[in-house]
């Protein structure tokens, strides 16, 4: 498989299709906004106006959108991926969607003989420049095979789970481990700025002990240095933290962390904080504790 279609080029999109294009791989992609793949087209990826347009050129197409709605109108629309990609093919969506949307899909492809992975990751912008992301995996495992070459050059973390969902499931795994680290990054460094000591010297204790978690070691310092900027976004973090909070209703899970979670993230959405990365939960509780500055 070396004709590659791309649809999205967001904070990480861009760069995970990137590393598509310097292995040699041809690349077809389209996106939202035509400026945003400039850099792409730049070394050589080739443009098309819509996701099926991409699919008729390519025998493996990836879309990592912003949400499950955007997955099932690139995916299944009347111009999205499936409609243009040929029997044999494979679809491989890599957004943070819905577990339910990714057994949807497959089921669809499977009437047209395309294989489909929802393989979700994990390691924000800064995971996917690198190429060190966290990827996991659902779906066909010979379309895992034949796709893992690709995925080791976006990631270096990288396991099928199961069947179609289980990658989307995995990443609800995920995302309630990062709530959960998130709220305890902010609660901790706001403990210690309130207490007078130096957050970033704090970081670089703390987060070598058994207190460290990814956010306080990555995000931290940004919030020590005031860098709201997202690597992902808080809109997007709230996004995924509904499809958890859906699945776990669904399973009749009581998740009282996830939930409080949760409500401080659409707390910040209210506050308008929706375009920051997730590290600005730190300004909900400097306005929580009347400590704007």
């Amino acid at each position: 498989m070396k004709r590659i279609g791309w649809i999205g080029t967001g904070i990480m999109g861009k760069s995970m299709c990137g590393h598509l294009l310097k292995a040699g791989y041809e690349v077809a992609v389209t996106t939202r906004t035509k400026s945003k793949a400039e850099d792409l087209l730049q070394a050589g990826a080739v443009w098309k106006d819509t996701p099926k347009g991409v699919a008729e050129v390519s025998d493996c197409v990836f879309s990592i959108v912003g949400y499950p709605e955007d997955v099932e109108s690139v995916m299944l629309g009347v111009t999205g991926a499936l409609a243009g990609l040929a029997a044999g093919g494979i679809l491989v969506d890599m957004t943070t969607s819905k577990p339910s949307l990714a057994v949807a899909i497959s089921e669809a492809a499977a009437k047209k003989g395309v294989r489909t992975l929802d393989a979700p990751v994990s390691g924000g912008d800064s995971g996917a420049r690198e190429g060190k992301l966290a990827i996991m995996v659902g779906g066909d495992q010979t379309a895992y095979d034949e796709v893992l070459p690709m995925f080791e050059l976006m990631g270096q973390n990288i396991r099928r789970l199961g069947d179609a969902g289980a990658g989307q499931h995995t990443k609800m795994v995920n995302q309630i481990l990062v709530a959960a680290g998130m709220i305890g990054t902010v609660e901790s460094l706001m403990y210690a700025v309130s207490a007078g000591l130096d957050m970033e010297e704090v970081i670089s204790v703390v987060g070598k002990g058994a207190g460290a978690n990814w956010a306080v070691n990555n995000l931290g310092p940004k919030i020590a240095q005031g860098n709201y900027d997202p690597g992902f976004f808080i809109k997007h973090f709230v996004k995924d933290l509904g499809i958890a909070m859906e699945e776990a209703r669904r399973m009749r899970l009581a998740l009282p962390g996830l939930a409080t979670a949760q409500q401080f993230y659409h707390a910040a959405m209210a506050e308008g904080l929706e375009n920051l990365g997730t590290q600005g939960l730190y300004k909900v509780y400097q306005r929580l504790n009347g400590r704007d500055s």
